[in-house]
């Protein structure tokens, strides 16, 4: 599966456009992470646990938008783009979602 970021793939054709396609997870924060964070903070720097869970997370969410790009018989996804939002005060929703297409 091919993904990136433009309205085209460089060296390709787009033969059919198939439709947005999505993929998302919502992630809980752990309270012993949350211990480490709040330490971090009062110190500084790099909060790890966070960010292995935030890695992991944009990786479930891009996994599940090409199963539904391949679904529908794609073979690259153009425009991808991904987003967080928070859901509640300990959780966060990762979206990725694009444009289904068909190249050659």
């Amino acid at each position: 599966m091919i993904l990136v970021t433009i309205d085209h793939v460089p060296g390709k054709t787009i033969k059919k456009n198939l439709g947005l396609v999505r993929g998302n997870t919502i992630r809980a924060r752990h309270i012993g992470r949350d211990i480490t964070a709040f330490l971090r903070n009062i110190v500084g720097g790099e909060i790890r646990d966070y960010t292995k869970m935030m890695a992991e997370s944009r990786e479930q969410a891009i996994d599940r938008m090409v199963e539904e790009a391949e679904s529908l018989g794609a073979n690259a996804i153009i425009n991808v783009r991904l987003t967080t939002s928070m859901i509640m005060q300990s959780a966060s929703e990762i979206l990725a979602y694009g444009t289904a297409v068909i190249v050659e």
